[in-house]
């Protein structure tokens, strides 16, 4: 355009100073549209300048990106709470209202701590729990593993009697907590009848845990439920760890009833979520090296001593016979 207005300046000097009307017009009209292209150019460039250097365009960007993060944040956190195996949380007032069910002791349920409390059984669970009273005061222990090297060594009687005694003690709440999801005996042994329990809660089955409390004994038990097909691959679902957690913010003490540690690898599972180990033993079925490979299995930092079943002690049993009542004395 400027080309164009140059040559109609020389063609209008070259005229001799004959004033041509439709030169002098066309040649106004050329430079008001150079003006009006000039100008616009300029305010292009000065639109760039602002759109790049304008703080408020500067800031929309972040912003952007801001929320682009906090959806894609929101969207993990969603992802999270639907995998989250922890329980849900509860307060001890919560735990006050969980079902209370009438204990039926059945006479062959070697309950000596109910019911017996005079017999040297009885008595011989007293001493264990003071002995593990006296330990706790040195070493965290809340959660004792009751276990065996191999079944039918009394492992449950033993767990069910020690829950019972330190239940007595009404300041401090007591679990019996069934780990041997195998071979149920808990809601049998308490006559409970068939109710759910950790298997149910474990597979999705049932909303709460299923913790019950047998307010006659001062305890709670969570039993294991229905005997499932898969239980080492239960316990493998990742609810375990967070639902023990939940447990000892809830309980004093927790017994737990495991499987026995040789044939089977539940109890390792078990093992790593308590704080100590009792290994029960049976008089004329345990052999020692039996008993030596299930200590040899055994954290022993966690390893608090061995007992044995179905010990009979005649001299033990006349010497304690002497303190108990005239009515539980024999007559000669």
């Amino acid at each position: 355009m400027s080309h164009i207005f140059d040559a109609l300046q020389r063609a209008e000097s070259e005229s001799a100073g004959a004033e041509s009307p439709t030169f002098s017009l066309a040649t106004e009209l050329l430079q008001a549209a150079e003006q009006k292209i000039r100008e616009a150019g300029a305010g292009k460039q000065h639109a760039q300048v602002q759109s790049s250097d304008s703080p408020a365009d500067a800031q929309l960007l972040p912003a952007a990106e801001q929320k682009v993060g906090e959806s894609e944040e929101g969207k993990r956190d969603a992802r999270a709470e639907s995998l989250d195996p922890t329980p849900p949380t509860s307060s001890l007032d919560d735990l006050e209202r969980c079902p209370v069910l009438q204990v039926s002791i059945p006479p062959d349920s070697r309950l000596v701590s109910v019911g017996k409390e005079e017999s040297l059984g009885a008595e011989k669970f007293r001493f264990l729990a003071v002995r593990l009273r006296h330990l706790r005061q040195t070493r965290p222990l809340k959660k004792i593993l009751i276990t065996s090297s191999i079944p039918q060594e009394g492992k449950s009687t033993v767990a069910a009697n020690l829950a019972c005694t330190l239940a007595r003690r009404k300041q401090q709440k007591t679990l019996l907590l069934e780990g041997d999801l195998r071979r149920p005996t808990v809601a049998a042994r308490f006559g409970l009848g068939r109710i759910p329990g950790l298997c149910e809660w474990l597979s999705g089955q049932t909303e709460g845990i299923n913790l019950y409390r047998l307010e006659s004994l001062g305890l709670w038990v969570l039993p294991a439920g229905a005997a499932p097909q898969n239980p080492l691959e239960l316990m493998q679902s990742g609810k375990m760890a967070p639902l023990m957690n939940q447990l000892e913010s809830w309980f004093d003490w927790i017994v737990i009833d495991s499987p026995p540690i040789l044939p089977l690898a539940d109890a390792s599972m078990w093992s790593r979520l308590a704080d100590g180990i009792l290994l029960v033993t049976r008089k004329g079925t345990t052999e020692k090296k039996q008993l030596l490979r299930g200590l040899e299995t055994i954290e022993k930092s966690k390893l608090l001593g061995a007992l044995v079943n179905s010990s009979a002690n005649a001299a033990h049993t006349d010497y304690y016979q002497r303190y108990s009542s005239p009515a539980d004395q024999p007559k000669e």
